[in-house]
C-alpha cells in the first residue's frame, strides 16, 4: 500500500506540488481578500460601505473593457510557447503589456471626460481607483504569465506576503481616511503587487511583435465578450441598484455574495482537480465514462450543496448578528432569504462548468448562455426593481441564475448523450 502511494506520488509529484501552491495561492488569496472586505465592512458605515462596493463593481466593468481577454489569453501563448518556442517566449510579456496598456488608456481617457455625466456626486470615487484599470489587468497578465511557467511556489509566496502585509495598510487608511481611504487603498494593493511580480520575473525583452500583439489580440477577443457577458450575468446587479439609489442594500448583497465566494472555492477546486480525467476520456471517445461520471457527481453534490445551503441560511444570519450587528437588519435577512434557494445550483453550476462542459470542449454553451442570462438579467433587474424595489433584484438573480444552470445541465447531458 505505502509502496503504490510512493509510487502514484512520484510519478505525479510536479502535478502535486503545483495544485499545492495554487491551493495555497487561492485559499490565501481569497481569505485575505475576505478579511479586508469585512474590515472595510466593520470600519465603514453601512452607506459608505456600499458606495465603496458601488465603486469597486463600476471599476471591474471598467478593467474588463481596459483587459479585454489579454490577460487570460496570454497565459495560453506563455504555456505553449514555453515548450515549442523559446525565443517567442521572451516577447510575450512586453507586447502583451502594449495591449492593455493602449486599451486602459483608452478607457481611462473615456472615463475621465464622462464618467462625471453617469456618475454625478460619485465620479470623484473613481478617481481614485482609477489606476487599477492598468494596475489589475498587468497583474493578472503576470499571474497568467507565473502559471504558464509552472512557477506556482513563486506565485503562492508572493500573493500571501503582499496580501498579508496589505492588511496593515488597508486598516491604517481605512480607519483614518474612511471611505476615501478604502478605495485608494485597492490601488495601493495592486501597486505594491504589480512591482513585487515586476521584479521575481525578471527583466523585460523590449521588441515589439506585430504578429504576435495580433495573435494574442484575436484569441482575446471572445474570451472579452465572455467576461462583459458574465459581468451582465453577475455582477451588474450592483449598479442597477446603485443607479436606483439602493445604496445599503449594495453592502448585503456584497457581505452574502462573498460568503458565497467562499462556500463555492472547493467545489471550483474540485473541479480542477476532476476537469484532467474528464477531458482524458472524452479525447479518447470514452464518452460513456463521462456520462457515468457526471451522474455520479450530480448525485453527490447536489445532495450536500442542498444541506451547505440550509446550514447557511441559519447560520449567516447569527455571523452577521455577532461581527457586524449594524448589518443584522430586515433587509439582509431577506435577502440572505432569497439567495439560499440559489446556493445548490449555483455550487452545482460551478462544479459542472469546469470539470465537465469546458473541459470537454462544449464552452460554447456557458458562453452563449451567460450572455443571453446577462442581457435578460438586466431588462428584469430594471422592471422587477421599478415593480416591488431592492428585493426584485434579488428574486430576478435567484430566478435567472437558476434556470440558466438548469437549462446548462439539462442540454449538455443531451449533447453528451448524443455522441
Amino acid at each position: 500500500m505505502k509502496t503504490s502511494i510512493k509510487n502514484n506520488y512520484i510519478n505525479h509529484k510536479e502535478t502535486i506540488h503545483n495544485f499545492t501552491w495554487r491551493a495555497l495561492q487561492i485559499f490565501g488569496k481569497q481569505g485575505i481578500t475576505f478579511f479586508i472586505f469585512i474590515l472595510c465592512a466593520k470600519l465603514l458605515t453601512p452607506h459608505d460601505f456600499g458606495i465603496y462596493n458601488y465603486i469597486l463593481a463600476i471599476i471591474y466593468l471598467l478593467i474588463i473593457f481596459g483587459d479585454f481577454g489579454i490577460s487570460t489569453a496570454t497565459s495560453k501563448y506563455v504555456a505553449e510557447y514555453n515548450a515549442t518556442d523559446k525565443e517567442k517566449l521572451k516577447l510575450i510579456i512586453f507586447n502583451s503589456l502594449i495591449l492593455i496598456i493602449g486599451l486602459a488608456s483608452i478607457v481611462t481617457l473615456l472615463t475621465i471626460l464622462f464618467g462625471s455625466y453617469f456618475l454625478n456626486e460619485k465620479y470623484v470615487y473613481v478617481l481614485y481607483v482609477l489606476p487599477m484599470l492598468f494596475l489589475a489587468p498587468i497583474s493578472s497578465l503576470y499571474d497568467g504569465i507565473f502559471r504558464g511557467l509552472k512557477r506556482f511556489k513563486e506565485l503562492a509566496m508572493i500573493s500571501l506576503f503582499i496580501g498579508l502585509a496589505s492588511i496593515t495598510f488597508v486598516y491604517l487608511l481605512v480607519r483614518s481616511y474612511g471611505l476615501t481611504g478604502a478605495l485608494i487603498s485597492q490601488s495601493l494593493f495592486y501597486l505594491v503587487l504589480v512591482m513585487a511580480l515586476f521584479l521575481t520575473y525578471g527583466k523585460i525583452h523590449i521588441q515589439f511583435d506585430k504578429q504576435l500583439i495580433r495573435s494574442i489580440f484575436n484569441y482575446s477577443l471572445l474570451i472579452g465578450i465572455s467576461s462583459i457577458g458574465y459581468f451582465m450575468y453577475s455582477r451588474v446587479d450592483i449598479i442597477v441598484l446603485g443607479q436606483y439609489g439602493y445604496i445599503e442594500e449594495i453592502g448585503y448583497y456584497e457581505l452574502i455574495n462573498k460568503g458565497f465566494e467562499l462556500m463555492f472555492l472547493p467545489f471550483a477546486l474540485l473541479a480542477q482537480v476532476v476537469a484532467p480525467n474528464i477531458t482524458a476520456y472524452f479525447s479518447k471517445k470514452e464518452y460513456s465514462k463521462v456520462r457515468v461520471k457526471l451522474n455520479f457527481f450530480m448525485k453527490l453534490i447536489i445532495p450536500a450543496a442542498i444541506l451547505i445551503a440550509i446550514i447557511f441560511y441559519f447560520i449567516f444570519p447569527q455571523i452577521i448578528k455577532l461581527f457586524l450587528a449594524e448589518y443584522y437588519v430586515e433587509e439582509m435577512l431577506m435577502a440572505i432569504f432569497i439567495l439560499s434557494f440559489l446556493i445548490p445550483t449555483k455550487i452545482w453550476g460551478v462544479f459542472q462548468t469546469q470539470s465537465f462542459i469546458v473541459a470537454t470542449g462544449f464552452a460554447k454553451i456557458i458562453a452563449i448562455t451567460t450572455l443571453l442570462g446577462g442581457v435578460l438579467n438586466i431588462i428584469l433587474d430594471i422592471v422587477s426593481i421599478n415593480l416591488i424595489g431592492f428585493t426584485g433584484v434579488f428574486w430576478v438573480t435567484l430566478i435567472i441564475h437558476s434556470l440558466n444552470i438548469i437549462f446548462q445541465t439539462i442540454y449538455y447531458k443531451y449533447k453528451i448523450g448524443q455522441i
